[in-house]
């Protein structure tokens, strides 16, 4: 019954109009009652459909599914598996518990809602339920082939290039973390590396597709991508197309000693920071100075008022 109903949800998903239930069952190879029960099962399992005399469709925007995000992928690693919960503390945190089960390399972790979403140097990720993306993505990495800076700035482009792809905007990047529209904060990126039981990259995510939250939950002006759109965004559509950019990267980063000077200069060709007077917080320390570089493994380049040049990690620093 199962399969029968993400055979269903798919065909759903595909068409945004209401279809008859004979042209479900054509559409789907199912018998009328087969529909029925696939239908029982998706209402069961939590998706929303909207039934009226014109037919069945499923209400948009379309709750998380893992299905549907799994469904033709094509990813080599990224996102085989994935699963999808109404509630967690962090998705991250369950990423991480799963390092130690089996085939657990390329996991994605989604959720409605986080209890205790995090963003860098300790502080709070702020969503409202059921509106954005709130994803971990879980990479096995033994050998340690891939940089925990490198990785980050892969994340950052795949968001970037997504978010094009879904809206009419220019998105651009702010050193270490962040994607922009307008100055305005859409999306933050959090790479945490464990090395117990073994070496776990898990790459947080969280993307404010259709709500932004509340100013007095941001440091900086915050937007969201509907704001640029016609309406509510599909955030599995999204979703997909960013582990797609972030497999194929991935796969570089692991298996291509050059891919550094390609993320190196698309990364900056998105950046407005070159040459820009910043002021960076690392660790208990502050530096004011000039941008000459932005490297994706050994950070921020800062030729500092007083003469220095400083190689400031992503890990410990943040532009103030």
């Amino acid at each position: 019954m199962n399969l029968a109903a993400n055979h269903l949800l798919t065909t759903l998903y595909a068409r945004h109009t209401y279809a008859s239930w004979d042209e479900l069952a054509t559409a789907a190879g199912l018998s009328r009652e087969a529909v029925r029960r696939a239908l029982d099962t998706l209402q069961a399992r939590g998706v929303v459909i909207d039934d009226s005399p014109a037919g069945v469709r499923l209400r948009r925007p379309v709750g998380l599914d893992a299905h549907l995000i799994e469904h033709e992928l094509g990813t080599f690693r990224v996102g085989r598996n994935a699963i999808v919960f109404g509630e967690v503390e962090s998705t991250s945190d369950v990423a991480l518990d799963s390092a130690r089960q089996a085939g657990a390399d390329g996991l994605v972790v989604l959720a409605e809602r986080q209890r205790a979403g995090r963003g860098r140097l300790g502080r709070r990720w702020a969503s409202p339920a059921g509106a954005n993306v709130l994803m971990s993505v879980l990479l096995l990495d033994d050998p340690e082939r891939l940089s925990g800076e490198a990785v980050t700035i892969a994340a950052g482009l795949a968001v970037a290039e997504a978010v094009e792809r879904a809206v009419p905007v220019s998105a651009r990047l702010k050193w270490p973390n962040d994607v922009l529209i307008d100055d305005a904060k859409v999306c933050g990126i959090l790479v945490e590396v464990r090395r117990r039981p073994r070496r776990a990259v898990v790459v947080g995510i969280g993307i404010n597709v259709n709500a932004a939250p509340p100013p007095e939950a941001c440091r900086c002006p915050a937007a969201c991508l509907a704001d640029h759109a016609q309406g509510p965004l599909e955030r599995i559509d999204l979703i997909r197309d960013v582990l797609r950019t972030l497999d194929a990267w991935v796969g570089q980063i692991t298996d291509d000693g050059d891919v550094t000077r390609r993320l190196h200069d698309q990364w900056l060709a998105r950046c407005g920071m070159m040459n820009q007077r910043v002021t960076v917080r690392s660790g208990s320390e502050q530096f004011t100075g000039r941008v000459l570089d932005i490297d994706p493994l050994e950070g921020l380049i800062l030729q500092t008022d007083t003469g220095q040049q400083l190689r400031l990690p992503a890990a410990t620093s943040s532009v103030e």
